[in-house]
C-alpha cells in the first residue's frame, strides 16, 4: 500500500493511539500507526498495568503478613521482589502481545520509529514519509520534574524509575499526594518502608471530594505514613547516603525521593508547531469536544491534550476522533463523564462533580452517604474504611457526581458512571436491585440516603 493511500495516520501507539487505530479499521479506514517505543505506551509498560501488578503483590503480602491471624492463617510470609518483578513483566508482556495481535487482526500497518509532522497531512519517520487524509496526534506525556532537581534514577526518581525498581528502599519521601503519590505511598508502606508524603495543598488527593481526602488522611496516618500537607519544598539536597528535603517548616530525610507532581505533554519535537497546531501555555494541544485541533485534518487525543491524563480517557477520545473523521459521530467527548480511579489502600473512585463543585455551579445540592462499615461484604473482606457518596441536584434529582473511597472502589464506580451517561437520577440507582452480599450495596444505600431513605443505617 502506498503511504499516500492512508485515510488515518496516528502518531503514538499508546492506549489512545492503538484504540483509535482499531476503531478506524472497524470503520473501514486505511490506518497506519507510528510508534517510537513499544505499542501500549506508558499505561501498559510504565503506568497503569505494572503499577497495579506491584500493588496487588504488596497488598496481598501486607494482608497476610500483618493480618493473617485475623483470617485464621498463620506462618511466615516473605516478600520476594525478584518474583514480583517477574510477575509484573509477564502480565505486561502478555498484554503487549495482545495489542500486537490486534494490530495484525485489524490489518493496521505499524511503523516503528520517531515520527515528526512535516505538514498537516504528512509524518516523517526516518527516511519514510507517511501521508494521510487525517492525522491523530497521540504522543502522550512524561513525568514532570521539580525545577532545579535532576532525576538520577537512584536517589531522586520518578514513577518510571519506581515501577521498574527491583529493590525497596528502607525509607522514601514522596512529593505530591495525587493519584501517583498515594499509590506509591501505599506500595512502599505495605512492604515496610518508612514513608513521608509531602503535599503543597491543604489535603491529600486534592482533586477529590473533601470528605474523601479526610478518609485518606486518617487511613494513611493509621498505616504509619507521615503525611505533611500545606508543606512547600524549599530545597532538595541529594547525597550518597540519601536525600534531604528542606520544607518551610522542617526537614525530611529519606533514602530515596520520588517526585510525583504530575506529567508534561509530549508536544515538542514532533512537528506540531510546524504543522500549525496550537498548544496552551503548559504545552497541551488545544482541541474541541470532537478532538479536533485548530488545524483542519489534525486531531489530538490522550495525555497530550490535557484534562484527565488517564488511559480510559485517551481510549474514548480516540474513538470520538475516529468516528468524527469517518463521518460516524455518535457522542462528543465529555470530561465530566470520565471516571477517576486511584489504586491506593483504600481505593478511590469518582465521576462527575464534587459537592463543592456542584454548589459552585449553582446547583441546589442534596447528597447521600453510606459507610462500608455497615456493609456485610466489606466486613467479610476485613476492609471497612470509607464510604460511597452520591450527589444529586436538589430540584431535579439528577445525579451530579459519585465518590467512593474504600475496598474495590475502582470496580464500583461503573454503575454511577452509567447513570451519569444516561442522565439518570440518584433514586434510580437506589431502586436498582443490588445482589447481597456485595459491595455494590453501598451504592444502592447511598442513593437511597439522598432522599433520607437508606435502609441499613
Amino acid at each position: 500500500m502506498a503511504a499516500s493511500e492512508y485515510d488515518v495516520a496516528i502518531l503514538g501507539g499508546g492506549t489512545g493511539g492503538y484504540t483509535a487505530a482499531i476503531r478506524a479499521a472497524q470503520l473501514e479506514q486505511r490506518v497506519v500507526l507510528v510508534e517510537q517505543a513499544k505499542l501500549g505506551g506508558t499505561c501498559l509498560h510504565l503506568g497503569c498495568i505494572p503499577t497495579k501488578a506491584l500493588l496487588e503483590s504488596s497488598n496481598l503480602f501486607h494482608k497476610l503478613h500483618a493480618r493473617g491471624s485475623e483470617y485464621g492463617i498463620s506462618g511466615e510470609v516473605k516478600f520476594d521482589a525478584a518474583t514480583v518483578a517477574s510477575r509484573r513483566d509477564a502480565i505486561v508482556n502478555q498484554l503487549w502481545k495482545g495489542v500486537q495481535g490486534l494490530m495484525k487482526k485489524n490489518r493496521i500497518d505499524v511503523i516503528e520509529g520517531h515520527g515528526t509532522m512535516t505538514g498537516r497531512d504528512s509524518i516523517q519517520v526516518g527516511e519514510q514519509t507517511v501521508k494521510a487524509k487525517a492525522v491523530i496526534v497521540a504522543t502522550g506525556s512524561r513525568p514532570r520534574g521539580l525545577p532545579g532537581v535532576e532525576f538520577d534514577g537512584r536517589r531522586v526518581i520518578n514513577s518510571d524509575h519506581a515501577v521498574l525498581a527491583t529493590e525497596i528502599p528502607q525509607s522514601v519521601a514522596i512529593i505530591g499526594a495525587g493519584a501517583i503519590g498515594v499509590e506509591f505511598a501505599t506500595y512502599y508502606r505495605q512492604l515496610g518502608a518508612e514513608v513521608t508524603l509531602v503535599e503543597a495543598l491543604p489535603r491529600l488527593v486534592p482533586l477529590e471530594d473533601e470528605e474523601v481526602s479526610k478518609v485518606m488522611l486518617q487511613a494513611f496516618k493509621k498505616s504509619g505514613i507521615d503525611c505533611r500537607v500545606n508543606a512547600r519544598v524549599r530545597e532538595v539536597r541529594p547525597a550518597e547516603e540519601g536525600v534531604t528535603l528542606q520544607l518551610e517548616d522542617g526537614e525530611v530525610r529519606a533514602e530515596q525521593l520520588l517526585i510525583a507532581i504530575g506529567r508534561v505533554a509530549n508536544s515538542e519535537d514532533c512537528g506540531l508547531q510546524e504543522a500549525g497546531v496550537e498548544c496552551d501555555q503548559r504545552g497541551f494541544v488545544k482541541t474541541n469536544e470532537w478532538m479536533r485541533t485548530n488545524e483542519a485534518g489534525i486531531w489530538a487525543i490522550g495525555d497530550v491534550v490535557g484534562g484527565y491524563l488517564l488511559a480510559h480517557a485517551a481510549a474514548h477520545e480516540g474513538v470520538t476522533a475516529v468516528e468524527d473523521i469517518a463521518g460516524r459521530r455518535i457522542q462528543a467527548m465529555e470530561q465530566d463523564l470520565i471516571t477517576r480511579c486511584t489504586y491506593s489502600t483504600p481505593e478511590i473512585a469518582s465521576v462527575g462533580l464534587t459537592e463543592t463543585q456542584a454548589r459552585e455551579q449553582g446547583h441546589e445540592v442534596k447528597s447521600g452517604k453510606f459507610p462500608f462499615l455497615a456493609n456485610g461484604r466489606a466486613l467479610i473482606h476485613g476492609e471497612t474504611e470509607g464510604f460511597a457518596k452520591l450527589i444529586a441536584d436538589g430540584k431535579t434529582g439528577q445525579l451530579l457526581g459519585a465518590h467512593v473511597v474504600g475496598v474495590q472502589a475502582t470496580e464500583l464506580i461503573a454503575e454511577p458512571a452509567l447513570a451519569r451517561l444516561f442522565q439518570g437520577d440518584a433514586w434510580e440507582i437506589g431502586r436498582n436491585i443490588h445482589p447481597h452480599p456485595t459491595l455494590t450495596e453501598v451504592l444502592g444505600e447511598a442513593a437511597l440516603a439522598v432522599d433520607g431513605a437508606a435502609l441499613n443505617i
